[in-house]
């Protein structure tokens, strides 16, 4: 039983930590703003 716990209790970790790296890492990336493109 501890086991089944324990590996309920990562899971969620698992899923959490993903949650916040697809948040965080730009995965919803900005448009590129013209403006700050360099002019040839």
């Amino acid at each position: 039983m501890f086991l089944v716990i324990l590996l309920t209790a990562l899971a969620a970790v698992a899923v959490a930590s993903t949650i916040t790296a697809l948040r965080n890492d730009g995965y919803h990336r900005l448009p590129t703003d013209p403006a700050r493109l360099p002019h040839p």
